[in-house]
């Protein structure tokens, strides 16, 4: 049995201070979906969500699947493409995600052997450029996931800032996942004061007590994904940093076994969370 937040379901994930809008990416029930995908579908309407980022289609004509989530009261915002396709066929990306109604289109990994290094980010960031410019085109925004191997040192800050230095504002805007920016040992609310209104997109999620940080720290099972509030992140700091840099979207992102459960908790964290 799933439970459902008490607010309203309009107001889902919303309270005295966080205003969202908030929405789920649909990853963290990737394995319930590809079991039973009218069912998940249902599962996210009971949650109350109302937006999405979207784990690709399954398969499914953009038409059909839009429909699915049409008819439970549930909008596509965003969703990730493969690196190589937005490389390779932007503009076929920037079709497939119009047809889905969506407003941004997103890469969120890097193909990179070892380490990542000042060579792919260059490459990289000429890619995203390009994408930009055709997302643009098509009344879209492009925007890159940053996902935690991109903060080695370069020059007086890291690769990350060479990134943000060499990707054009107007054309390429990045969604933060706090978990694996806290993972490498940097400081979301710094970067959010740092890059403001580039941040147009957040990944929520919380990170096990316990769980070790830093550019030595282990690789983190997705167990150590936990609802928002029960673990070690300072998501007061954050949400209201997050809010003054200017963020656009919200979606909470469980990669955890454990996700139907935590779910709704994060939910009812962020409609009681005051700061």
């Amino acid at each position: 049995m799933v439970c459902v937040p008490a607010a309203a379901a309009a107001d889902v994930g919303t309270g005295p201070s966080f205003k969202g809008p908030v929405g789920l990416q649909l990853y963290s029930l990737r394995d319930q979906f590809k079991k039973d995908l009218p069912g998940s579908f249902d599962e996210v309407k009971r949650f109350g969500v109302k937006y999405a980022e979207l784990d690709g289609t399954y398969k499914m004509p953009p038409e059909q699947y839009t429909a699915m989530l049409a008819a439970r009261g549930i909008k596509g915002i965003a969703m990730h493409f493969p690196f190589e396709r937005l490389r390779d066929d932007a503009e076929g990306a920037a079709l497939e995600a119009k047809a889905l109604g969506l407003k941004y289109v997103g890469c969120a990994w890097i193909p990179h052997q070892g380490a990542f290094d000042e060579k792919t980010c260059h490459a990289a960031a000429a890619v995203f450029n390009q994408a930009g410019e055709v997302m643009a085109k098509h009344g879209m925004k492009f925007f890159y996931h940053v996902h935690g191997y991109e903060f080695p040192p370069h020059g007086q800050g890291t690769l990350f800032d060479l990134m943000m230095s060499e990707t054009k504002p107007k054309l390429v805007s990045y969604e933060m996942d706090i978990f694996w920016v806290v993972y490498p040992g940097q400081d979301p609310v710094k970067l959010f004061q740092k890059y403001g209104k580039r941040w147009e997109l957040v990944h929520l999620k919380d990170m096990k007590k316990g769980t070790p940080t830093g550019p030595q720290a282990p690789w983190p099972d997705v167990s150590a994904n936990v609802a928002l509030g029960a673990g070690q992140i300072d998501l007061v700091s954050l949400l209201r940093a997050a809010k003054k840099a200017g963020v656009k979207w919200y979606f909470i992102e469980d990669e955890s076994p454990a996700c139907e459960k935590q779910i709704p908790e994060s939910l009812r964290f962020l409609e009681q969370v005051k700061w």
